[in-house]
């Protein structure tokens, strides 16, 4: 069965080499020194390892049944939730009138990946949560803040989202349910929602849906929607659930992976609902959900091929096949281990670079978000508003493509179920899929993102990179970092450049190249990562710092990935500048 170690010393780099945390004036981050931070992580990692990796692989075999209309969750899910719950996990970074710890939601991130690496699945049911109690934290009213907030804090109650439906998925505008109001000023809401994720199960007393639905006089398309509040049981004066609200789950879904997860068909019948920030705004107020949703599943992309990359490793220290073409290395036994053949390495190095970019991203884009939301920065928002798609849409497509890279690593056994690697893989594929699918976030980031506020966050992006390779100068141990961080941003505005001369004339131009410019920019941001993270690896080492072990490998690996991984942004550009002709060359029909 796999097993799973939270990288804290990784974590720890980035949280004090790299971001500098304490330095930084950021509200709260005072209080984020090595010890403490070192405390949180190890504590997490303990319950990760103990607790929810042993569930895991027992969970994915079991999955969730429907019975009488209640969802049953695996053996051992309920006593590892109430555990997350009694040790405080699900309000870390809540807001401490609602009975929430206030802790920057940078720790809540690192802390997320700790758990999502250990149990996918099982992380949904709280993570789900913690997107409604945002919704209802931004756009709720006080007495909606009051009766919800404290039970999503501490999990009693757990939330969801509910916008899918058969017949349409993004495109929203063609949504049918409907809400019909009420005296009393609630609403009346009657539809159907699919691959609603923790829809209905048997860990929580009572389940808040978020419902996209229509109300009268919104018109036509997203302008008429609406955000409602939905609860599985109405809540009485008095605060506990009461009657049972007309909204059931018709069936839960089959699925390729995150078995532990109940993805449900949720009917409505004309259940009771409350309105949940502004009349026909419910879009706004739901993307308040989607895009810590969109963080979150770009965390889950590399977070599973972390815990993939983990088991990988073990198993071609252990492994023996084959001798090492320069001869043995294991002279005394029958073959030489798996990790000594270039190619085991360069698979290993290619997943290993992958993950530690990522993390630092995700981390670097956690820090954004504090920093827009505690110091009110409205450039740190702008930036991570850019940077969410590529975050979402590039981690996932390579976070997968990393789940089955390791899996290869164990040639036929990786295709046994009884190694678990099937799992990872299996698991990973739904992040390129849901909150989004990665088509979408391409198309977001080249249609919405780029041109956002004038363009002014892909220029302060672009300026940002500059900066970094110029601090630089003059520094022969960063030339393999500079040079190709360099090329490849320049590759980028190449890019964006061709948009701009060839999309207003031409949109299909520019959205035949978004998929590509998504992954080309995702480089970039880990070619800029990466620079960073080789300069405080050198400071520490100067500094006589820590593990000089460590900071060496880092280096070493950063410059794997500027030197294997950064020219493929050369080969993104190419396929951009043939624009849309032989992408649109054939008739429906011819297909």
């Amino acid at each position: 069965m796999p097993s799973y170690t939270a990288p804290v010393k990784d974590m720890q780099f980035l949280l004090h080499d790299l971001l500098n945390v304490t330095a930084t004036g950021v509200a709260g981050y005072e209080d984020l020194d090595e010890g403490f931070t070192g405390a949180v992580l190890e504590e997490a990692g303990k319950v990760a390892s103990a607790v929810l990796a042993p569930l895991n692989a027992s969970g994915d075999r079991e999955g969730c049944v429907l019975e009488n209309g209640v969802v049953r969750t695996p053996k051992g899910f309920k006593e590892a939730f109430e555990a997350m719950k009694d040790g405080g996990w699900t309000a870390l970074d809540c807001d401490p009138d609602y009975g929430g710890q206030g802790l920057p939601y940078l720790m809540g991130t690192a802390v997320g990946e700790i758990f999502v690496s250990a149990n996918m699945a099982f992380n949904m049911y709280q993570g789900l949560t913690h997107g409604a109690y945002s919704a209802i934290h931004t756009h709720g009213t006080d007495a909606q803040k009051v009766m919800y907030l404290p039970k999503l804090v501490n999990c009693d109650w757990t939330g969801t989202m509910n916008l899918t439906e058969p017949h349409c998925g993004t495109d929203l505008g063609m949504m049918r349910t409907k809400a019909e109001p009420q005296a009393d000023g609630s609403y009346l809401i009657t539809g159907q929602k699919i691959f609603i994720s923790a829809g209905e199960h048997d860990l929580a007393e009572n389940i808040i849906h978020l419902v996209l639905a229509k109300a009268p006089g919104g018109g036509e398309g997203t302008k008429g929607i609406s955000l409602f509040i939905v609860p599985k049981f109405l809540v009485k004066e008095d605060g506990n659930p009461g009657a049972r609200n007309a909204v059931s789950c018709g069936k839960i879904e089959e699925k390729m992976g995150i078995h532990g997860n109940a993805t449900c068909v949720m009917n409505y019948d004309g259940a009771t609902g409350w309105l949940l920030g502004d009349l026909h705004k419910g879009m706004r107020a739901m993307f308040t959900m989607m895009n810590e949703a969109r963080m979150g599943v770009g965390l889950q992309g590399y977070a599973v091929a972390e815990a993939a990359y983990q088991n990988a490793v073990a198993y071609a220290k252990d492994r023996l096949q084959g001798r090492a073409v320069t001869g043995a290395q294991n002279a005394d036994g029958p073959a030489d281990p798996l990790i000594v053949h270039p190619d085991i390495r360069r698979n290993l190095m290619d997943q290993k670079s992958f993950v530690e970019g990522a993390r630092a991203l995700t981390f670097w884009g956690a820090h954004m978000i504090d920093r827009s939301h505690r110091e009110g920065d409205a450039a740190a928002e702008g930036l991570i508003s850019l940077m969410t798609p590529v975050i979402k849409g590039f981690q996932t497509d390579k976070g997968f493509e990393m789940a089955v890279a390791a899996q290869q690593v164990y040639g036929g056994h990786g295709y046994i179920e009884e190694w678990g690697m099937s799992q990872f893989a299996r698991d990973a594929r739904i992040t390129q899929i849901y909150e989004g699918a990665n088509g979408i976030q391409a198309l977001d980031l080249v249609g919405r993102k780029l041109a956002q506020d004038g363009g002014k966050h892909v220029m302060a992006f672009f300026e940002m990179v500059k900066a970094e390779c110029k601090a630089h100068d003059g520094d022969d141990r960063m030339t393999g970092f500079v040079e190709p961080l360099k090329a490849a941003s320049k590759q980028l505005q190449a890019a964006g450049m061709y948009f701009m001369q060839h999309g207003m004339k031409n949109p299909n131009a520019a959205l035949s190249g978004s998929y590509d410019f998504m992954h080309l920019m995702g480089h970039v941001c880990l070619g800029l990562m990466w620079t960073r993270m080789a300069k405080a690896a050198h400071l520490a080492l100067e500094a006589g710092k820590g593990d000089k072990a460590f900071y060496e490998t880092k280096i070493a690996t950063g410059r794997y990935y500027m030197a294997r991984h950064l020219p493929a942004c050369a080969m993104h550009l190419a396929r951009i500048e043939t624009g849309a002709e032989t992408v649109m060359a054939l008739p429906a029909e011819a297909f």
